[in-house]
């Protein structure tokens, strides 16, 4: 595996002529496009990772005549603004790349979940979107997207959740599978991807997957849009090639204090300066959705984590035992701790705990928990034991 270094790049946000790549896609194939966006090693950009192009040829394979395209634009992990800016630049690639998803799977209906803070771009978004079903239209081909508001739950940014939300019930994940490519919103196959993923589906079929698997590394292709905050000098939103190593981010984006890197929000990982040099930022090392705060040794890693854990145990659905307890008592746990009423050796049975969550919890929001908390207490356990 080679090393990319730190490289920007302008694919995201660069414009482009939609009407031109929409012609060219609607005259491709269902498995042409599918074909494609696979050579191009395209992940989803929410942070999972799945390859795009199975979950487009998983959803085109059913025979049910009534299919969907979700777009995530629940962008609710803390540190992550990118999608934001990305609705409010670019909103129109974001529309054409959930038309090419409907043109690959067989879907006629889209729908975009927007996060409710998000509320105040629906006029200039819906504008757009009159603009561009106008577009279509004229081209000849037949899909029609909707809007539906989240009202800030952190849970509903998980699939199931915001599927049960968009059919109007509580945001609760929902039993898997069947999966959302069999049995999505509403019970019909569903394809459903962040907003950045429909982005650069669009820029694939325009520069071709060949143009586009030249960027990156071969387990993580192509380039990521990053949230960048915490102790930087530059703050803001930054497209970068996937493969740098942290040290590489740290050198550009640091303030020349950097302790930690929180790679991937709260439910990403915390990596510590002696792992800078060796941590690729990637599928292959610690993947993320876009957020990437950096910490300067006047921070505190307890409080960093505490924070964190307030969080999950305030966001946490309380649908599954092990989520909705395990949050808490690490909450508990971790302050006991810190005020000494339980010995230092206790952080071991929390990362148990942990890691169990991370198996029996039903979804990514329990599962994922122990990743900032174990990253944090191995690293920095001497600014949690006093």
């Amino acid at each position: 595996m080679r090393h990319k270094g730190l490289n920007k790049v302008d694919l995201i946000f660069e414009k482009v002529d939609l009407r031109e790549v929409l012609t060219k896609a609607f005259r491709m194939s269902s498995e042409e496009i599918i074909q494609e966006i696979l050579e191009s090693g395209l992940k989803g950009r929410g942070g999972a990772g799945f390859p795009t192009g199975l979950k487009w040829k998983y959803t085109a394979a059913e025979k049910d005549p009534d299919k969907y395209v979700v777009c995530n634009a629940d962008e609710g992990e803390p540190g992550t603004f990118k999608d934001r800016e990305i609705l409010d630049k670019v909103a129109g690639k974001m529309y054409g790349g959930m038309a090419i998803a409907g043109h690959a799977i067989g879907a006629k209906k889209g729908i975009v979940y927007l996060r409710g803070e998000y509320r105040f771009l629906l006029p200039q978004l819906m504008r757009e979107l009159e603009s561009f079903h106008a577009m279509i239209a004229e081209i000849g081909y037949d899909f029609h997207i909707n809007y539906a508001l989240g009202s800030g739950a952190y849970i509903c940014g998980e699939e199931s959740a915001l599927f049960e939300s968009i059919e109007g019930f509580r945001g609760e994940p929902r039993n898997k599978p069947p999966y959302p490519t069999t049995s999505g919103v509403y019970g019909k196959p569903t394809s459903i991807n962040n907003v950045e993923t429909l982005v650069t589906v669009l820029m694939i079929i325009r520069e071709g997957a060949g143009v586009y698997n030249q960027l990156g590394t071969k387990d993580s292709r192509g380039s990521k849009v990053f949230s960048v905050s915490g102790d930087t000098p530059t703050p803001g939103i930054f497209e970068l090639e996937l493969g740098m190593t942290v040290q590489e981010f740290v050198n550009e984006f640091g303030d020349g204090d950097t302790k930690a890197v929180q790679v991937g929000g709260a439910s990403g990982f915390c990596v510590p300066r002696k792992r800078f040099t060796d941590t690729i930022i990637g599928f292959e090392g610690v993947p993320t959705g876009g957020s990437m705060k950096l910490f300067n040794s006047s921070r505190s890693m307890y409080n960093v984590l505490r924070n964190y854990l307030d969080f999950f145990a305030e966001e946490s659905c309380g649908q599954c035992t092990p989520c909705r307890v395990g949050c808490q008592q690490l909450l508990k746990g971790v302050e006991k701790v810190k005020k000494g009423e339980v010995q230092s050796s206790y952080l071991n049975e929390l990362v148990k705990l942990a890691e169990t969550m991370k198996i029996a919890s039903k979804c990514g929001l329990g599962q994922s928990v122990g990743n900032a908390f174990r990253t944090i207490v191995e690293n920095f356990k001497e600014e949690i034991i006093y």
